[in-house]
């Protein structure tokens, strides 16, 4: 990595010319927030040195051409819910949040589509669809919360990822500023283009590593007519993942698949205080439908409940939604609840494997005195796995769980598994992610940061160092 500069009374002073005093902060307990994420273990907490909020894109480019010249580190942050320390200034310098590029741009109902700042809340975008009888297919469990700028940096998945895919699959358009300070658009609204590389692809989930996203153009489907959420339960991991496939094989298509088992499903009880569904020996599999008709609807719902009869399932019900949405998004606040020495893993894994790999890395968290506690998209194969502290002693938790990651990685990637299905790399993951990736791919993702930021000031020392 390069040495970089620290900032100086004249940079401070550039900075309030580029953005206006009330858009520079450097007092230490405003900028607490911005030193860390939603990872609350100290050890990943870094201070910056100023936090600045550009209001326009062509202040972002300011900024960073500053950054760029003056060889100051930039680390761009969205609503700060990533769980990979993706937006923590581990070399100090600049964060530059986008809070306040927070608009809906355009929404053209008749040709499905919206332009969008990089700060809007990913739950606004969705409500701003809706009302116009559309729908925006990004679906993350932190959506009341996180930005849609975060979502594409980080290509986050979601609850619909089975059926519409994942951020990426909802971008046509991003506006971006490089690592030297050019604005430039990457892709268009066409349905396809083979003019060039792929470059907007490329950016989607890049961390914030190779340009600011500032705008991104969404695409926009039809909001369904008709919706039905259903609790498939079974008495077993095996048989509710082994499921998964066999509703595949049925030709109906879900919208989600999420699988809690019944460790979290107690968990999760436990923390929004309320009673729920076969929390005694249940493991769940919250499955929802679309429809042109409640017929239709009925149809499937008939289908499956023949098919989760068959396959071992105890009962199929038809959900309160309010309810069992509510619990699979707590899950994360109730495992903070539980204990704050924790680490969320979000691996993903062959859907077949699934089973396998759940059991396999709780018994690797019990053998170390740690606590599994496991939710999963499990339409697409992305376990979210929480490890708790359990009996492990705090002086020793760092070693321990890295030796519980190197055992669980060392036995998901022979599996065809990767390290992230949708949190990210960032800092958190970074010695990982080097240790288990193909060294030339590693090359060729290094040889690209250093193509498109030759100083490193962007975002630097998150997925890899270069």
């Amino acid at each position: 990595m390069p040495t970089y500069n620290k900032l100086t009374p004249a940079i401070l002073d550039e900075l309030r010319t580029i953005l206006g005093e009330k858009n520079v902060i450097t007092d230490t307990d405003r900028m607490q927030p911005y030193s860390h994420d939603e990872v609350t273990e100290s050890r990943y907490h870094h201070m910056p040195e100023v936090v600045v909020f550009p209001e326009t894109t062509e202040q972002t480019a300011a900024v960073v051409k500053l950054a760029n010249r003056s060889l100051i580190p930039v680390v761009p942050r969205g609503a700060g819910t990533g769980l990979a320390c993706g937006a923590v200034p581990i070399y100090g310098g600049i964060i530059l949040s986008l809070e306040k590029m927070n608009n809906i741009l355009e929404i053209d109902p008749k040709n499905m589509f919206m332009v969008v700042q990089a700060g809007a809340r990913t739950e606004e975008v969705q409500q701003t669809a809706a009302k116009h009888g559309l729908l925006y297919a990004g679906d993350p469990c932190s959506g009341d919360s996180c930005f849609i700028g975060g979502n594409v940096a980080t290509n986050a998945g979601g609850n619909k990822a089975v059926k519409y895919g994942t951020t990426r699959h909802q971008v046509y358009q991003v506006e971006v500023v490089t690592p030297t300070g050019e604005i430039t658009k990457l892709g268009s609204r066409l349905n396809k283009s083979t003019t060039g590389y792929c470059l907007e692809q490329l950016v989607i989930g890049s961390e914030g590593t190779l340009g600011v996203i500032t705008e991104i153009t969404l695409k926009l489907v039809p909001l369904p007519q008709h919706v039905m959420d259903l609790l498939a339960v079974f008495p077993d991991v095996d048989s509710a993942i082994a499921f998964v496939n066999v509703i595949a094989q049925s030709g109906i298509t879900p919208t989600c698949l999420e699988f809690m088992d019944n460790v979290a499903i107690r968990c999760v009880e436990r923390f929004i205080n309320e009673k729920l569904p076969y929390d005694e020996n249940g493991n769940y599999l919250i499955i929802q439908i679309e429809g042109d008709s409640e017929e239709k609807l009925e149809d499937y719902a008939m289908r499956i409940d023949e098919l989760c009869s068959s396959h071992g399932g105890l009962e199929l019900l038809v959900a309160n939604s309010a309810q069992i949405w509510k619990a699979r998004k707590s899950f994360a606040e109730a495992v903070r609840h539980e204990t704050l020495i924790h680490s969320n893993e979000d691996i993903v894994v062959p859907i077949d494997k699934m089973p396998e790999a759940m059991k396999h890395m709780a018994g690797i968290c019990e053998k170390h005195g740690a606590a599994a506690r496991t939710v999963s998209h499990a339409g697409d194969g992305n376990i979210h796995l929480s490890i708790l502290q359990g009996s492990v002693p705090l002086a020793e938790w760092p070693e321990r769980l890295a030796k519980i990651h190197k055992e669980i990685f060392s036995y998901v990637y022979p599996l065809g598994g990767k390290l992230s299905g949708e949190h990210g790399i960032g800092y958190k993951k970074k010695a990982l992610f080097h240790e288990y990736t193909d060294p030339v791919e590693l090359q060729l993702m290094q040889a690209v940061k250093k193509a498109w930021d030759p100083n490193l000031i962007l975002n630097p020392g998150k997925v890899f160092d270069c």
